[in-house]
């Protein structure tokens, strides 16, 4: 089962998941001052702090489930084994103690000691690894799914059939299919549900909460009596699309059609909408830039020793941008010089011998995407949007993949939804699939999206998750 949160689909396990895991973070900065002011230390100190301790404990709580969030261990799509997840905790907990130490130092005032900040962060390490523990072994994962039936058993209910990763079905179960009249069933026939009593009596007997429907003939024999009852019961009633979208976090453009994109919710662009996001932009790439200024100096300097000292350090080339105007993208150089030397656009491939062994780590780290940063300031491209592309490849697949150029009515960004959810594409099959991630965030396109996709940015960035 999932829930909309700002505009955005939540596992409601995940969901349930954070907010044990806040208020036990809450309550270790609690049982800290307690342990370090009454059993070893002053307890005439304990008055003074516990009546201006909530607002700390709920600052500590919040650094660590964003922390926790950042590194994605707060995602249905984390695959992550033991060791890799052991990693992503202690990240996590090092860098939001280096975060609240930092705003405790910046601001005294609310300062609490390195000793309770010491005892609460290990308190919050044991918290995750006990409420991780209980909750896989006692939290029945069908707890949070939601009893589904599907209204089609043809090509359309086959897109159901079809979700093979565990991800995507992770919030609902199957109950069965009911067959409409003339069509032919492509579904398991052990699935097939009879409705001769009517799809109302079908769903209580089954004890059903949504029903999918996924016709691939509206026209012929279309159930609203039938439907409309199960709606007054209280029964959720939803297209194949809408759910498709809200359990995989993509739009299907297989399945899609215009009358899905013009009549449902979403795709909007309000001028606040616009001008928080570009505030967003303008912030975001300046205090990156003033972090990242170091950085940006030692890998221009690596890349000179590697290449030579006439060798240049950043490239520019053409790619298409909102409304499908082309822009100079600037970036670190991480392929040869003669990379392209037939003039013909390539795609990156895996082990690519074009690229060098500073732009073998630099696109590792996606630190060659650091000089975008102007394009943001200029305004040719946002902190957050699709991935911009060469002309000649926007060309090729917008012949091939329906509805690839609605990609363009946003602004492409230096990170994504897509980014995010799917490897470093390098063919038309690639294409497709992030395309898929491309139109869910422009439906859903959102300040606290944005912010969200921007905390998970840190996972892929400490970790090198799809780069190539």
């Amino acid at each position: 089962m999932r829930i909309r949160v700002f505009g955005h689909y939540v596992h409601l396990s995940m969901a349930v998941l954070t907010l044990i895991e806040a208020v036990l973070f809450f309550l270790a900065l609690y049982i800290a001052a307690f342990v370090r002011f009454r059993i070893y230390g002053d307890p005439r100190h304990i008055p003074d702090l516990t009546g201006a301790l909530w607002p700390r404990a709920l600052l500590f709580s919040a650094v660590i489930v964003l922390c926790l969030l950042a590194l994605g261990l707060y995602s249905v799509r984390q695959r992550a084994r033991f060791t890799g997840m052991l990693v992503r905790v202690a990240v996590a907990l090092l860098a939001s103690f280096a975060i609240t130490a930092m705003i405790f130092y910046t601001v005294p005032d609310v300062s609490i000691g390195r000793g309770v900040m010491g005892l609460a962060t290990f308190g919050a390490a044991c918290g995750i690894g006990v409420s991780r523990l209980i909750f896989a072994l006692v939290v029945d994962e069908e707890t949070f799914k939601k009893r589904v039936l599907i209204y089609g058993v043809g090509n359309a209910a086959g897109a159901i059939v079809r979700l093979r990763r565990r991800s995507d079905r992770r919030g609902f179960r199957i109950v069965g299919f009911v067959q409409p009249a003339g069509e032919e069933p492509l579904v398991p026939p052990d699935q097939l549900i009879r409705a001769d009593d009517g799809l109302a009596r079908v769903c209580e007997r089954l004890e059903i909460a949504e029903i999918v429907v996924a016709m691939d003939d509206r026209r012929r024999g279309f159930p609203v009596a039938e439907l409309l009852e199960c709606r007054m019961a209280g029964i959720e009633i939803t297209e194949l699309l809408t759910f498709l979208e809200r359990e995989t976090g993509r739009v299907r453009v297989d399945v899609l059609n215009p009358s899905w994109i013009i009549f449902s919710d979403g795709f909007r662009r309000d001028h606040l909408r616009q001008l928080s996001s570009r505030a967003m932009d303008m912030l975001a790439s300046l205090v990156l830039l003033l972090v990242s200024l170091p950085v940006m100096v030692l890998t221009a300097l690596a890349i000179k020793v590697e290449e030579g000292w006439g060798a240049p350090v950043f490239y520019r080339q053409s790619r298409v941008g909102c409304g499908g105007r082309d822009f100079d993208v600037l970036k670190f150089r991480s392929m040869r010089c003669d990379a392209e030397c037939d003039g013909r656009a390539q795609w990156a491939l895996k082990q690519d011998p074009r690229i060098t062994h500073v732009g073998a780590v630099i696109r590792k780290l996606r630190i060659d995407e650091l000089p975008q940063i102007v394009n943001v300031l200029r305004g040719e491209m946002a902190f957050v949007g699709p991935r911009p592309e060469r002309p000649q490849f926007v060309e090729e697949l917008a012949q091939n993949i329906p509805y690839y150029r609605q990609r363009l009515c946003v602004k492409p960004g230096i990170t994504g939804w897509a980014q995010l959810c799917y490897p470093y594409g390098w063919c038309e099959r690639d294409a497709v699939e992030k395309l898929q991630y491309d139109l869910y965030y422009v439906k859903n396109k959102g300040l606290l999206f944005d912010l969200s996709i921007l905390l998970q940015t840190a996972e892929v960035v400490l970790l090198g998750k799809g780069a190539r």
